[in-house]
């Protein structure tokens, strides 16, 4: 409503001004480059004159911190005059925070345009790109718009993001259609593109949609009253099709991507086009070049690219020859980037830890193995960016722009997660993102050893072994050795038999969080002792194991898992007691043994500590120094029995008690509500999403 409003207010402008009179204003830039105001600019280019024009964009209202609020102060002569030249100011071309009034004051003025509207006129859309070079003007008269080799298309709108979309990994993984089609499967949820990060080829696979028969609960859900259709689906017939995904809303270049997995796509945010299968590797290699980067910038620099901006880039055909050597490209990048998003838990393909690979982890102790997968992460980081820039070298020549555009690629925009420089962004020196990158490495292998505790995963089986629900534990371990194909007596390392992992401050038990991580490391790195692969785990987590599990571990989870986490923190409000229960493990009972098997017991030893205490205390015996000590322990166990106590009263108990069920198809956000009172918090979770 917002952008028709000031178009009005420009219009009316046009009105009360005078022939030969000037309309000047400041409003959002919109209007320069959406295609839902072409006709306006028509209007504005054949019957007016852009006499002055300083385009803010980025920061153009400091006070609001805002990348949306992006204006443009123009004056505009009220009658046309053929051929006459507009003055341009770019400022939108700084760095997004820059001071843009002491810019535009301290400029080089020679850099300013002088450009005729009708030269830049011929651009699909008439967008107001004065900064347009007469050769990408040329590149636009002579390519085909894409949109006539392969038009981009418009998907679905459920009309409630919330009832009907999930993350993939929430899910009974029974329930995933994944590499289906709904016509064909009795599955519930498929995968779902909707845009997503800055990543190129392949990947953001993170959200699945509940189109199960043929996407009956969407088109069937209540007609509100007095108000639209609820949901809308267009071009169903393609859905489940190869075909290139993007995302449509960013301050970053656009990026391409790959879609195989059988996907039903978004009206605006993760819209498709599908080129005959055989085509799709090269107009993928075409979509992620420089040149269509610039393209794209002339047609629509604003946050958010449109489908029309993506029909209107202009398509010249490559030679036979030049078209296989692009295609084999874009081939060897799609299989660089498959290989690096199924490296981690977040994606469907994830079948193990990286540094547990066989290549890496023969007779190696864990720093071996780290190095080593370091040193063959930087080669395809190096690899992918070479490929890429041979890419650009290639349409730079084809569109005649090699005076004009570097096919360079900066080591950030090379984007797979075993590139630090991607990853953690320009905040950090070198030193800092691989330092970084050590980091989160281990802590990406406490999470899949955390897994293997849960029985998500098994070290002698690739892939999710239990991800779906059942109704005690017996059966939670019936599946587990029917998927592993082993009795349970037989694996490398066992789950655990209720999925129930403590984490606490001490060694309150002999199975706690921290004592099932050295025995991993034992069966996984036989070769080296458990304390030299601790002794790298902490120096690259920079703390002791214990403290990073009951201190940050929680916290990388939910980064993980987009704040929908699958293992859940039981734990006091003022952290007394807190251990790990598995979402796909949950049973009505798993409160009740939290309560009975660990809670109540590990208050029984708190009380046990707190008598002994007590006698250290009164033994004169001891020196000055232990007897303090003891004190101050003393004091500590106090508040935590005090803290658990009333804890259990006021909601470990009556939850217990209540022996809630939970729906995995419900999502994390409606099931964790329901045990809350007994979770860590997750903030924002309770919050509308889009």
């Amino acid at each position: 409503m917002g952008n028709q409003v000031f178009s009005c207010f420009i219009d009316r402008g046009f009105i009360l001004a005078k022939a030969g009179g000037y309309v000047s204003m400041v409003t959002m830039q919109n209007w320069m480059f959406l295609s839902s105001f072409e006709e306006f600019r028509r209007q504005v280019v054949s019957t007016k004159l852009i006499a002055t024009l300083v385009h803010i964009g980025y920061n153009s209202f400091p006070s609001m911190n805002s990348k949306v609020a992006q204006a443009v102060a123009f004056s505009i002569l009220n009658r046309h005059v053929p051929n006459a030249k507009g003055k341009f100011v770019n400022l939108n071309s700084a760095p997004q925070s820059a001071n843009k009034q002491g810019l535009f004051l301290s400029r080089d003025r020679s850099a300013d345009y002088e450009v005729a509207l009708e030269d830049i006129a011929e651009i699909p859309g008439s967008p107001i790109a004065y900064w347009a070079s007469a050769q990408f003007r040329r590149a636009f008269r002579a390519g085909k718009r894409l949109a006539d080799i392969a038009a981009a298309l418009r998907g679905v709108e459920t009309g409630d993001n919330e009832k009907f979309l999930r993350c993939w990994h929430e899910v009974n993984s029974r329930s995933l259609g994944i590499g289906l089609s709904a016509l064909s499967s009795e599955s519930k949820w498929f995968p779902y593109n909707k845009g997503g990060g800055y990543r190129k080829w392949f990947g953001n696979r993170w959200l699945v949609i509940n189109w199960g028969n043929n996407g009956f609960d969407i088109k069937n859900q209540p007609y509100p009253k007095g108000s639209r259709l609820p949901w809308r689906a267009a071009n169903e017939d393609h859905y489940f099709r190869t075909g290139i995904t993007w995302g449509g809303l960013t301050s970053a270049s656009v990026t391409f991507r790959l879609c195989d997995y059988g996907a039903v796509f978004d009206s605006n945010k993760g819209s498709m086009m599908f080129p005959s299968e055989s085509e799709v590797p090269l107009i993928l290699s075409f979509l992620n070049s420089r040149v269509v980067a610039e393209a794209l910038d002339i047609l629509n620099p604003s946050l958010s690219t449109q489908k029309e901006d993506i029909g209107n880039l202009p398509y010249i055909e490559p030679s036979l020859d030049t078209r296989k050597e692009l295609a084999s490209i874009a081939k060897s990048c799609i299989a660089i980037s498959k290989d690096d998003e199924s490296h981690g838990e977040q994606s469907w393909d994830f079948r193990a830890n990286p540094l547990l690979a066989t290549s890496l982890s023969q007779n190696e102790h864990l720093e071996g193995s780290y190095v080593k997968w370091s040193e063959n992460s930087a080669k395809n980081v190096a690899n992918m960016k070479c490929l890429e820039e041979s890419l650009n070298r290639i349409y730079i020549e084809i569109y005649g722009l090699v005076d004009e555009l570097n096919p360079d690629v900066p080591i950030q925009e090379v984007t797979l997660d075993i590139n630090p420089a991607y990853r953690f962004g320009d905040n950090l020196s070198e030193a800092e993102q691989r330092e970084r990158f050590r980091r989160d490495t281990m802590a990406e292998l406490l999470s899949y050893t955390t897994g293997c505790m849960m029985g998500r995963y098994s070290l002698d089986h690739p892939g999710l072994i239990l991800a779906d629900s059942h109704n005690s534990q017996d059966e939670h371990i019936a599946a587990y050795e029917e998927k592993v194909g082993k009795p349970l007596g037989q694996v490398q390392f066992k789950p655990d038999a209720d999925a129930i992992i403590p984490v606490l401050d001490g060694e309150w038990f002999e199975d706690d969080i921290v004592a099932r991580t050295r025995e991993f490391l034992d069966v996984t790195f036989s070769k080296s002792t458990v304390t030299e692969n601790l002794r790298f785990i902490e120096e690259s987590l920079g703390k002791d194991i214990r403290k990073y599990f009951c201190t940050e571990f929680y916290k990388d989870h939910l980064q993980t898992y987009k704040k929908r986490p699958i293992y859940w923190m039981v734990q006091s409000p003022k952290k007394g007691f807190a251990c790990l229960i598995y979402l796909h493990r949950y049973t009505k009972d798993t409160l009740n043994q939290v309560l009975n098997n660990y809670f109540r017991p590990y208050l029984q030893k708190l009380e046990a500590r707190l008598a002994q205490l007590g006698l250290d205390q009164l033994n004169d015996s001891l020196p000055t120094r232990e007897r303090t000590a003891a004190r101050k322990e003393a004091e500590k166990i106090t508040k935590v029995l005090k803290e658990c106590q009333a804890w259990e009263q006021d909601a470990l108990l009556p939850l217990a008690q209540q022996r809630i069920e939970l729906d995995l198809d419900d999502g994390v956000k409606v099931n964790y509500l329901k045990l809350q009172d007994v979770l860590a918090p997750i903030p924002g979770l309770a919050a509308k999403e889009d």
